[in-house]
Parts: C-alpha cells; sequence; structure tokens
C-alpha cells in the first residue's frame, strides 16, 4: 500500500532515522547507474557534534541503538543486595548519557579520489541547535569554496532554515514546508531551487556533475516511495494522530480532508 499523501508524507518526519538512511543509500543506487563510468557514488557517515547551547538544546539519537538491557550483566553483580527481610523493588537503571547521532551524506568521487558533487539529505541535527547550524554551516562553505556542486534536500519541517541561498531570495512558492536547491562548482552567484510542496510529487532533479558531463536526473519521489514500502510504514503510521512535527494552518486543513477522504480518519 502506498502512502496516501502524494508528495513527502509528513508522518515519515517522526521516523527521519531509518528513513534518511534509506534515501541516502537509494539515491546512491538510482544515480550509481546512470554515472560516467570513471564516475562513483558513495554513501558517507558521520556523526553531528552535539554541544548544548543557550538557544534551544535537544537531544538526538543514533539511528541504530546496541545497548546491554538495565539489570542483566556486570552492571548488576556490582548492585548491592537488598537487607536481609525487607522487600526492595529492583530499579530500572536509566543512562544519562547519550551517543552522538549517525548522519549520512552522498558523494560523487571521480577516480582520483576528488569530489565532484555533494547531496545532502538534512536531518535535524542540521538545523536545530546553534551547534549543530554551523557544523552544518562550515560543510557547507568548506564545499562550496572547495569547488563541489552542492545539493541541498531538506525534507524535515522542523528546525530552521540552513540551505545555502538565503531563504529571502526564494520565490514564494519555493519557502514552502520542503526546499531542495542546487549550487554548481563555478556558479555560486546563482542557486537552482525546485518547488516541493506539500500537496505535489516530489520533483525529478538535475544533479550536476562536471562541466563537461550531462546532468544526471533523480526522482526523489520514487526514492520515498521505496522508503515507505521497504519500511512497511502503511502497517506502522497511525494517520488518526497528527504527525510531528504538526501541520500548520492551511496545510493541517488540507491533509485532514485528504485522510478523510481515504478512509483512514
Amino acid at each position: 500500500m502506498p502512502s496516501p499523501f502524494p508528495g513527502m508524507d509528513p508522518y515519515l518526519e517522526a521516523h527521519w532515522g531509518d528513513v534518511h538512511t534509506s534515501l541516502v543509500t537509494y539515491a546512491r543506487d538510482q544515480l550509481q547507474a546512470k554515472l560516467p563510468d570513471d564516475l562513483v557514488a558513495r554513501a558517507e557517515e558521520y556523526l553531528a557534534v552535539e554541544v548544548e547551547d543557550e538557544e534551544k538544546p535537544r537531544s538526538y539519537y543514533p539511528d541504530i541503538r546496541v545497548s546491554q538491557e538495565p539489570g542483566i550483566g556486570p552492571a548488576a553483580e556490582q548492585s548491592g543486595a537488598p537487607p536481609a527481610g525487607i522487600a526492595v523493588a529492583d530499579p530500572v537503571i536509566v543512562p544519562l548519557t547519550d551517543d552522538p547521532p549517525t548522519l549520512h551524506s552522498l558523494r560523487i568521487y571521480d577516480r582520483g579520489r576528488r569530489v565532484i558533487t555533494a547531496i545532502e539529505m538534512l536531518s535535524p541535527a542540521n538545523k536545530i541547535g546553534l551547534a549543530g547550524r554551523k557544523a552544518y554551516r562550515r560543510k557547507q562553505r568548506d564545499l562550496i569554496e572547495g569547488g563541489v556542486s552542492l545539493v541541498e534536500i531538506d525534507l524535515c519541517r522542523d528546525g530552521d532554515y540552513v540551505l545555502y541561498p538565503p531563504e529571502w531570495r526564494l520565490p514564494a512558492d519555493c519557502r514552502g514546508p520542503y526546499r531542495i536547491s542546487v549550487v554548481r562548482a563555478g556558479q555560486t552567484d546563482q542557486a537552482e531551487v525546485y518547488r516541493a510542496s506539500l500537496r505535489s510529487p516530489l520533483p525529478t532533479i538535475r544533479v550536476p556533475l562536471r562541466q563537461s558531463d550531462a546532468d544526471v536526473a533523480l526522482d526523489l519521489q520514487s526514492l520515498l516511495a521505496q522508503c515507505y514500502e521497504n519500511g512497511r510504514y502503511a502497517r506502522s503510521i497511525d494517520y488518526r494522530l497528527e504527525p510531528v512535527p504538526p501541520l500548520q494552518d492551511e496545510d493541517r486543513t488540507w491533509a485532514n480532508g485528504l485522510l478523510t477522504e481515504k478512509k483512514l480518519r
């Protein structure tokens, strides 16, 4: 069963760890067959730097965490025995530290391992909190100054605007909840932005390579459909509830009508 939404499904944002990883992987696979023989797409992994700041401290978690169950293993053996004759409940051990989230991006390399194009699938860790935004801005600046074409795909409504082109320069119909920008190497005086409305399918965008190469197409809607199907989200999402974060104003009214029409509410 496909998603009831024609484009981005806002309910997927609550499962962004899985969706983000899948989008990067599926985008790599889609591009790989279209690239010239001497270029290759690779998924890159890095850890977000998490520092609480005065603006909006938030916690994020790795996409997959493997941990020992509380009360099992060495921690349990070190616990003191209860006094004789007194029934004492076993406490649940709650860890108070978090590992930094693992983020993924996509790079297109030539045979000399030179980065040609960077594709960033943004996550809340890039957009919420001063430290996360600063770290992303530094990477963004390094890529642009290094002569790399930068493709930014922002399908997360939570957090601040961080794309390379200033938000005030975007046309009104490109300032929706989802945003896509392409800055070509050597053409940093302009950006290509794509309309990405909640109510329409996501676009197929042009991914730049070297100046001597033709652009390659990246079909974002098909990637999202693959994420939805392979993640079995039709079985796990309860569309009777509001998405997280909630939709605003006209989008909320429209989504309620759509879900009611499809008998999901």
